[in-house]
């Protein structure tokens, strides 16, 4: 599709990092660099690459979009439900209102086209400034990854967008044609593989773009490119290739032999640096109050938390038993009157339900016990303490929460957010190889994943019961790491993912003999528009600039 763009001009230029100015009555400024200083010290021209960093999702919370494509995405999905409307996920996503004009702080194309721009400034001056060759390369294949980065999140959202490669300048026209999805993903993969090219493989400071990363991201957006929603209508001979690439890319990863499944306690893969991870977003702040920390955002209320972002029932049903059966499974022994028995561990290490012992007793001496008191009347449900933050769903994050410390007095740094792990890697590799037709290596990788989580049992299945084992385990690994989101669509089972009411659990305890009553009910309808809601819509901003045909039903 060719359509043509106008790229306002106030998008581009600035920086936080480095600030162009004119001199002052022909003297430097003290507090700022000037345009022409920069770009003759590689210092400096590394203090304005460091700035495009921002393009990344984070983990740090500050009440703008820094986070939309981070944990907030499991709001935006069948993942998680979020009663402060953060992001605006009830009203717009989960309501099906999407729309040109309404797409709040999930509306990227702006915020990716201002480091688009930087990048491209960068990349235009970078091999002219004096200096240290191999610094100047790495810092250069930074930029570039960077810039890549900003076009897989665009393309992922939108689709087909321009590709625009140099500096804007003043006497620019700024009109832009609208490349195909497919030129895309080739400009994206091929930078991607220009940034491995000049990047340390592995070792560099914590937070810092390596090559493997590089590698892990074409992996995904090659996996991406090969699913069912970018092949509408192809044969499977037509699609091999785009699996092959996906599969080559993924083990390319795997081959370094650099990343091991970290073996030791699920949860802590987040909350450490270890082996298993491929790349990292740092955060730079100071972890100390609720309007910076995950911790008090997603605790629940009788811990000090907002319960913010808050699983859904089917989420929490996704995790099959201790043995690898799901519990619709008759042979599975699931009980929904007792349902957080004999559970797949990984669910223990990923959601706090229930009598879930959580964190350390000695930072909330106010409770009388540590468990979790969901049910009604407990110090943790909407009877309990501080009750406008209590989960409506009556289940809270345990991924990504740090109970080492006392969030409420204690400061915390380094918060990470994982832009790559290997465990998604071998799931990857599994998803390609399955639709190459070698179920066998598909198994192999899910059943890595699985014993890691400590379920012994091998997965048997094969054909469409792989294909769904395959999607099962994705959901489950890999929740509120922002893949569900994706991967639903790519899958083209939002329509029915996102169509169907978010629920809830109501627990009624009985005083006297502390039996439980379970109850499943419908917390929230959802809608979603298989017609137009896959994609974004472009603002409306640009429409009106430029008459921009607009992505598919959107008005």
């Amino acid at each position: 599709m060719k359509s043509n763009i106008f790229l306002a001009l106030g998008i581009f230029f600035g920086s936080a990092t480095v600030v162009s100015c004119s001199k002052v009555l022909d003297k430097a400024p003290l507090d700022s660099y000037t345009d022409e200083s920069v770009w003759k010290d590689l210092k400096l021209a590394e203090a304005y690459g460091n700035n495009i960093y921002n393009v990344l999702p984070t983990m740090t919370w500050d009440w703008g979009n820094s986070i939309n494509r981070s944990f907030m995405l499991s709001a935006a999905c069948d993942e998680s439900f979020n009663k402060f409307d953060y992001g605006e996920c009830r009203s717009v996503f989960n309501a099906g209102l999407l729309s040109p004009d309404n797409a709040g702080d999930f509306d990227i194309w702006a915020r990716c086209y201002h480091h688009i721009q930087n990048a491209n400034v960068f990349l235009s001056r970078i091999d002219n400034v004096p200096g240290d060759d191999a610094f100047r390369k790495r810092i250069k294949g930074e930029v570039t990854f960077l810039r890549a980065y900003a076009y897989f999140m665009l393309v992922n959202d939108y689709g087909g967008v321009p590709l625009i490669k140099e500096p804007f300048k003043l006497s620019s026209d700024f009109k832009v044609a609208r490349s195909s999805y497919e030129d895309c993903v080739k400009f994206i993969t091929a930078e991607l593989d220009a940034a491995a090219s000049m990047l340390p493989p592995t070792n560099a400071p914590k937070g810092r773009i390596t090559g493997a990363l590089a590698m892990a991201i074409k992996s995904r957006m090659l996996l991406y490119a090969a699913s069912d929603w970018w092949n509408d209508g192809k044969t499977p001979t037509e699609r091999t290739p785009k699996w092959q690439a996906a599969s080559d890319a993924a083990k390319a990863v795997i081959d370094l032999n650099a990343f091991s499944l970290f073996t030791g306690k699920f949860e802590t893969i987040f909350t450490s640096f270890n082996n298993e991870l491929i790349g990292v977003r740092l955060s730079s702040k100071q972890y100390l109050n609720a309007f910076d920390g995950v911790e008090e955002m997603c605790m629940p209320n009788g811990y000090r938390g907002w319960s913010a972002y808050a699983p859904t029932q089917d989420l929490v049903d996704a995790f099959g038993t201790a043995d690898g059966k799901y519990i619709t499974d008759a042979t599975s022994g699931y009980n929904p009157q007792n349902p957080y028995v004999n559970r797949d561990p990984r669910f223990y290490a990923s959601i706090i339900f229930d009598g879930r012992p959580t964190g350390n007793p000695a930072y909330y001496p106010d409770r009388t016990t540590n468990q979790a008191q969901f049910y009604e009347g407990g110090y943790d449900s909407d009877q309990g303490y501080d009750t406008w933050n209590n989960s409506l769903t009556r289940y809270t994050f345990r991924k990504y929460m740090d109970t080492t410390y006392n969030y409420r007095v204690d400061k915390q740094t380094n918060k990470f957010w994982i832009l790559s792990r290997l465990g998604e890697i071998y799931l990857n590799y599994a998803e390609a190889q399955f639709h190459l037709g070698h179920e066998d290596v598909a198994r192999e990788y899910l059943n890595k994943i699985r014993s890691r989580a400590g379920i012994t049992n091998p997965i048997t299945e094969s054909g469409d019961a792989l294909r769904d084992r395959i999607r099962n385990e994705r959901q489950v690994e890999l929740c509120f790491e922002g893949h569900r989101y994706y991967d639903v669509r790519r899958w083209k089972i939002a329509n029915v993912t996102e169509n169907r009411p978010c629920r809830q659990v109501i627990i009624q305890k009985n005083l006297t003999t502390g039996v439980r009553t379970f109850t499943y009910q419908t917390l929230e309808d959802r809608a979603f528009d298989a017609s137009k809601h896959y994609l974004m819509p472009i603002p409306r901003t640009e429409i009106n600039r430029t008459g921009l045909k607009q992505n598919d039903n959107y008005q």
